[in-house]
């Protein structure tokens, strides 16, 4: 074979050989674009992107005036992808200062030098996700942003920040167990309004792309497969976060003064049925006092004499018995089989009518009565009490109500003890809120209203789910039933058990109780020690009622253990300051006013469109301000402009404003607005000067 022959044949393998190796590439993309494509897709998806969960906003649960109960605050952490592709060397080398410079200022934990230093090491190492902070608020993150390199965004500066919402009481513990919490764990605890309305506030989680980086880490990017998240919507409860206030802080000085275990106090508006207000109080191992259980609304007991009420209008509306019949209570004791009933003073009360033996709480008196009168018949007075529904739960709208008790002829525990001792509130058992519902029913002239917690739920501040007042029964009793029952609930702050509770001012009507604990088999004493509860359940004013309130406190230990002193003066601190703050009004004399040279009202607003106005009405005025928002000040007859001092993150002063104005100012300042009325704003909520986020509720009170 010649040279040339050789080297053609030698060109032709090597040619062949090529062409084979390309068509055995191309069969190979072929089968892995066409015929393996899924399978290396899923590859792909599962080792290189994956998606996940975008958790949603959950809804903020409000104030019957907008307030905040609970939010999620968002916080963030904060990576560094020191090798971002769209980085430029030059990015990098003129920013590296700048940055370290603000982290230093912003989030301390390192000098300047110090941050320069562990950044450079982690670029070097093509760290891309090194971790700058975590748990960074949104005030910091708008600084952040603002730094060298970060400026440029994710993909040129680098700058990831990872959202988590963290739940928050912006008003500590009030009412704290009853806005209640989720602990989604194993055992899947659910408390309050946010496990009762769970649904509403979650909102619907939306789903993200994320992409692995070298190292192991993810990231999260921009996708066309990615689903937004939808914020969930806010629950409007019927809390008065001032009458909240008032009853938690009463609650606790009492408990304190008393060294009790745990005590509720709950303010119910009488024509709606509205809880403005529930405290629920515990004393922990060091002393202090926290909301750790609902009381209120879970804790079923003997309730004692606050029980007389529905005990005498049941004999009242069977006509048994009236206010003026008298009852012989002898000497203070009266003896039902083997068990000694006692009255509390000593040498006993002697003949009383039916109205003192009320107003006295004449445990012997009450016994009596409904002993003598049903013993023959207790199917009557068992049905009647189940007529007035103290035997059915009251179906709330949190969960975790506790079930009444009221034993019915035949039943196993059923005895000939059984009908004195529920007269007095014994061998029967209910909440403190379903006592206050009966009480409110009377003072509501009979109508029994559902205790309400949520009013609405609203989505962007548009309504779209309305809780109206609910009626359990139109009337528990006759009116003349209640207009006896009134009238005896008066006679015992005027002249009874609570006389130091009667005031000048308004009237409180209302009844004591005080209760032994039961301590299981033990009975009612543990050892030489026996423990009680005092309660005062009532509403005020008497003459036109607005608000009842139930206040309980269980095992005052300092000796005195009576509703009247005990609870009574929790009541009496409460009703003095709702009716201080909701009925009082200071009017200067009409003489004093005439003769005083005044300006007229101009408001505050736009300090041009004022300018303008009161131009036009020829009144003279001073500008003390360059400010663009300003509020006006009388000074005799000349009207003074004073600039509105505002600061970014803090909610603006808007009280005076036209609602055009008020709404312009935040919503330019990015919260949302919800009003009512119609005029000038006279209240805002937050008050101006809180520190508020962007994108919550301001909630203003107009000018009927």
């Amino acid at each position: 074979m010649t040279v040339r022959d050789e080297i053609v044949w030698r060109s032709t393998i090597v040619y062949f050989t090529i062409a084979l190796l390309a068509v055995a590439i191309l069969v190979r993309i072929l089968i892995l674009q066409v015929v393996q494509h899924g399978k290396w897709a899923a590859m792909s998806e599962k080792y290189i992107y994956k998606t996940g969960e975008m958790p949603a906003n959950r809804g903020d649960i409000l104030a019957q005036d907008g307030r905040l109960l609970a939010s999620s605050v968002p916080y963030y952490t904060i990576y560094m992808d020191t090798r971002s592709s769209g980085m430029s060397a030059q990015t990098w080398s003129n920013g590296i200062n700048g940055l370290s410079a603000g982290l230093a200022r912003y989030l301390g934990e390192r000098s300047s030098a110090g941050w320069k230093a562990v950044i450079t090491d982690a670029r070097r190492r093509g760290d891309r996700y090194f971790l700058i902070k975590r748990r960074v608020d949104y005030e910091t993150l708008i600084k952040l942003k603002e730094l060298p390199i970060f400026r440029e965004g994710q993909y040129r500066g680098g700058m990831v920040a990872m959202a988590e919402n963290r739940r928050i009481l912006p008003n500590s513990e009030l009412a704290a167990r009853t806005i209640g919490y989720l602990n989604l764990g194993s055992e899947g605890t659910e408390v309050g309004i946010e496990g009762s309305f769970d649904k509403d506030l979650a909102g619907k989680n939306g789903v993200v792309v994320k992409q692995r980086l070298t190292g192991g880490d993810w990231i999260i990017i921009d996708d066309a497969s990615s689903v937004t998240s939808r914020d969930g919507n806010d629950v409007v409860t019927t809390i008065d976060i001032n009458l909240q206030d008032v009853a938690s802080m009463a609650l606790m000085d009492q408990l304190k003064k008393h060294s009790a275990h745990h005590g509720c106090a709950v303010v119910m508006e009488v024509a709606t049925g509205d809880i403005r207000a529930i405290a629920n109080l515990e004393r922990s191992s060091d002393g202090s006092y926290h909301e750790s259980y609902n009381y209120a609304v879970a804790e079923s007991t003997e309730p004692g004499s606050t029980f007389k009420l529905p005990s005498l209008m049941a004999a009242i509306e069977d006509g048994v018995i009236d206010t003026g019949d008298i009852v012989d209570t002898g000497t203070g004791s009266v003896k039902y089989y083997n068990k000694i009933v006692r009255d509390t003073k000593e040498e006993g009360y002697g003949k009383l009518t039916v109205k003192q033996v009320f107003e006295k709480s004449s445990n012997v008196g009450i016994s009596k009565i409904i002993y003598e009168h049903y013993k023959n018949k207790p199917k009557d007075f068992v049905n009647r009490l189940y007529a007035m529904k103290l035997n059915e739960k009251l179906d709330i709208q949190i969960r975790g109500e506790g079930s009444p008790l009221i034993r019915y002829p035949g039943d196993k525990l059923w005895s000939g003890l059984s009908l004195p001792m529920m007269s007095h509130g014994y061998e029967v058992q209910m909440t403190p809120l379903q006592i206050l519902t009966f009480y409110n029913a009377v003072a509501n002239d009979g109508r029994m209203m559902k205790p309400r917690f949520v009013t609405s739920v609203l989505r962007n501040g548009n309504v779209i789910k309305r809780f109206e007042p609910d009626v359990i029964i139109n009337s528990i009793a006759s009116g003349s039933t209640i207009r006896k029952a009134k009238k005896m609930m008066e006679g015992v702050v005027e002249h009874g058990t609570a006389t130091n509770l009667k005031n000048p001012n308004y009237k409180i009507a209302g009844k004591t109780g005080t209760a032994q604990i039961a301590r299981g088999k033990s009975g009612y004493r543990s050892g030489a020690r026996i423990s009680y509860q005092a309660s005062f359940t009532g509403y005020f004013p008497a003459e036109n009622p607005l608000y009842s309130c139930i206040v309980v406190v269980n095992a005052p230990s300092n000796g005195v253990y009576y509703g009247n002193l005990v609870a009574g003066a929790v009541f009496k601190e409460i009703s003095d300051k709702i009716y201080a703050t909701n009925f009082f009004r200071d009017y200067s004399s009409t003489e004093n006013i005439a003769k005083k040279p005044t300006a007229p009202e101009a408001g505050n607003g736009y300090r041009d469109d004022i300018n303008r106005v009161l131009s036009a009405l020829d009144v003279r005025y001073r500008r003390s301000s360059n400010s663009d928002w300003v509020a006006t000040r009388e000074s005799g007859d000349t009207i003074r402009l004073v600039g509105l001092n505002m600061k970014e993150g803090l909610v603006p002063d808007v009280r005076g404003m036209s609602l055009r104005d008020a709404v312009y100012l935040l919503e330019n300042s990015g919260y949302r607005v919800r009003y009512s009325g119609k005029g000038k704003v006279r209240s805002q909520s937050p008050e101006h000067g809180a520190r508020y986020f962007e994108g919550q509720v301001v909630s203003l009170e107009m000018n009927m």
